[in-house]
């Protein structure tokens, strides 16, 4: 199906229906015409889990697997990410878990699809939905998985080596009417590039990270 430039949109903002459940948030984003990724993807790949989440974590984007089950982190850094909360004590069924972008942003290689890093732009376009999901889960603690999540609400100077394991803020961002708690960390896709010691140790480094946003919870 083709699109013209008419049916896109400059961003989400426009789109996200106000005074809306988690459940209405996920309808309107299915037909969210924000950026030119829904296109390619198969789906938008909304945010799943507990609606009172006291911790929220949020990636950068769906990868191939998220795209066509339409589900956040059922993929292999989805899996490696549980066993990081096993590891840290941390029941996923307790959380909410999202990602800045709600499209699968890809090249295609022979039958593959190759993960693309989203562009400020999109992240941006997109960025009103992560808005909406935040201020309705309302977090204690939001956990930012890599480098595009956290520059996304912290910042596109924002390094992540600098500030791993200390307590952060949001910024004053129009649109947020929340004030979490909030912790750096990395991608468990970077985690899986890695090998042998190198990726035990960043493993380690993300469980670490998990147990002290955990740690930052106030609710029992």
């Amino acid at each position: 199906m083709g699109y013209s430039l008419g049916m896109i949109t400059a961003g989400a903002a426009a789109l996200v229906p106000q005074h809306a459940g988690l459940h209405e948030l996920a309808l309107a984003a299915a037909q969210c015409r924000g950026c030119p990724l829904f296109r390619d993807a198969h789906q938008t790949v909304f945010g799943e889990g507990s609606p009172d989440a006291s911790v929220m974590l949020v990636g950068e984007q769906p990868g191939d697997r998220e795209d066509r089950a339409g589900k956040p982190f059922v993929g292999p850094a989805g899996v490696l990410l549980d066993k990081a909360l096993e590891a840290a004590d941390i029941d996923r069924g307790e959380l909410y878990v999202t990602n800045a972008v709600k499209h699968f942003k890809f090249t295609e290689r022979g039958k593959r699809r190759i993960h693309q890093k989203p562009s400020r732009t999109e992240v941006v376009a997109c960025r009103p939905w992560l808005f909406a999901e935040l201020n309705l889960v309302a977090p204690d603690v939001l956990v930012l998985l890599g480098a595009t999540a956290a520059q996304s609400l912290l910042g596109s100077t924002l390094r992540l080596t600098e500030h791993r394991g200390t307590e952060l803020r949001l910024p004053a961002l129009a649109g947020m009417s929340v004030d979490p708690s909030v912790v750096v960390t990395a991608h468990p896709s970077a985690i899986l590039r890695g090998r042998g010691e190198d990726r035990e140790r960043a493993f380690d480094a993300l469980v670490d990270d998990l147990r002290f946003a955990a740690a930052l919870r106030t609710r029992s």
